[in-house]
Order: structure tokens, then sequence, then C-alpha cells
């Protein structure tokens, strides 16, 4: 199966500090990948090098086959790579539904009805109840995203990522500060994404890491030390050494 997503020999230096190492990696359509690694290791300077926020000293990146190293993100968003955030990004005073709404037309080109009452257009709610339905928000479409609990904002999150049709889903740390008696709706929603998405997933939590992932990524020092199966993850000795430590000793969650 050809690659959706591409990353070729892509390196970046801030001064004389080098935060991303001659990474390369690729993702086929349906791959679930978690990109783990300590505090420092250059994960986030990775993302924001994907997705067109940051521009590389050198290497590609290519989606579908394409180059877009020099797409602008708003370009790379269009040909389907998309990205939630570690913390959250919503308008408090916006409702579920006006978030995807504005999603749907934005993807589809629409912009020019975005101060219209697209509450009275039947495709794009159609699409909005759908992904409301999905995420167990159907109840909240009209409240303020100001009064909903943060763990139904992160769903919210994810509903605007889907909205938006995504080949390639970027989630950094999905379930980052959401109360352990919400998590479990929100790995359901994972388990839930579309089977042929490719996922990359950033997260800390090893367990969810393993119930998530069907490879798993370390990143140490800007350069890739492992690219493998989650169970071999824990017997690697450099990624002991960097990163896991004492939770090597533990087996991987089934």
């Amino acid at each position: 199966m050809n690659p959706v997503f591409e990353v070729a020999n892509l390196s970046k230096a801030f001064g004389g500090l080098v935060v991303t190492n001659d990474v390369s990696l690729a993702m086929a359509p349906g791959d679930r990948v978690a990109l783990i690694g300590p505090n420092g290791a250059g994960k986030t300077t990775l993302v924001n090098l994907v997705t067109g926020n940051l521009s590389p000293d050198s290497g590609e990146v290519r989606l579908g086959g394409e180059t877009v190293t020099a797409v602008d993100a708003a370009g790379r968003v269009k040909r389907g790579l998309i990205r939630s955030f570690q913390v959250t990004r919503l308008f408090q005073d916006m409702t579920p539904a006006e978030h995807l709404g504005l999603a749907v037309l934005q993807r589809d080109g629409k912009t020019g009805n975005i101060f219209g009452n697209f509450l009275r257009m039947p495709d794009v709610m159609a699409e909005v109840d759908e992904l409301l339905g999905k995420l167990g928000l159907a109840s909240l479409m009209h409240r303020m995203v100001s009064e909903i609990a943060y763990g139904q904002q992160r769903l919210l999150e994810l509903a605007v990522a889907l909205a938006l049709k995504p080949k390639v889903l970027l989630l950094d740390e999905p379930a980052a500060g959401v109360p352990q008696s919400d998590t479990g709706r929100i790995e359901q929603a994972l388990a839930e994404l579309p089977a042929d998405l490719a996922v990359l997933m950033i997260e800390h939590d090893m367990d969810l890491v393993f119930r998530f992932a069907k490879r798993v990524i370390v990143l140490a020092s800007g350069t890739i030390i492992f690219d493998g199966r989650p169970e071999d993850v824990t017997s690697n000795a450099r990624v002991r050494e960097a990163y896991l430590g004492s939770y090597a000793n533990a087996s991987p969650v089934a």
C-alpha cells in the first residue's frame, strides 16, 4: 500500500541546537501510530514541521505522494492533514453546532456563507448531527463551549477535526487535562475513528499508547531511536535508557 504521509530526512536547528535530526517516517491509510519520547525530545517541533507551522532546514514532507514542504499550513489542511492541539483551542462563546458548521463550510469552500444561518442548511446540519451523535455530544449542540465539561470539549475538538475530512490526523495528547472518569469516552472515540484514516498520536500515557497504537515511534534528542511494534518497545535498550525507565519493567496492556 502506498504511503499517504511521508517525512524524508527532515532536519531543523535553532541556532546551534539541532531539534529535529534527519527524521524519516511513513504512514499508510489506516495506520495507528504513537509518537513518544521524553520532554524536549522534539515531538512538538516535528509536528510543527510536518503541519507547515515551521519550515525545515532540509528534508521533505509528502502527502499522497505530493511534496508539500513549501505548502503553507492552510494548504496542507486542504490536502487532508489535520492536527489537534494539546490545549483546547475552541471558542468559549460558540456552540458545538457552530464549531462544526463552520468547519464543514470551510472544508467545502463555502466561506461566503460563514455568517449565514447554516442551521437552515439541511446538508450541513445533517453532518453536524451525525458527528455530534457519534461522539455523544448531541444533547450539547446548542450549549456554549464554556458551559460544557473539559472532556466534552476534547471530544468536540475531535469532531471538528473529523468534519474537515482528514486523510492524516495528528493528535497531540488527546486526553491531556481530562479527568480519569472521562478518558474512557475519548478512548472509545479514538477506537471508532474511520478505518482508513492514518492517525499519529503524541502521548505520554503509556497505557493509552499500548491500547491505541499498532506501531510506536520513539523520539529522543530529535532522532528516531525506535520504530516498531508496541510489544517490542519495552525491551529495546535505547528506549529503556532514554525514556521508559521503570515502566519498561511492566507488561504492555493487552
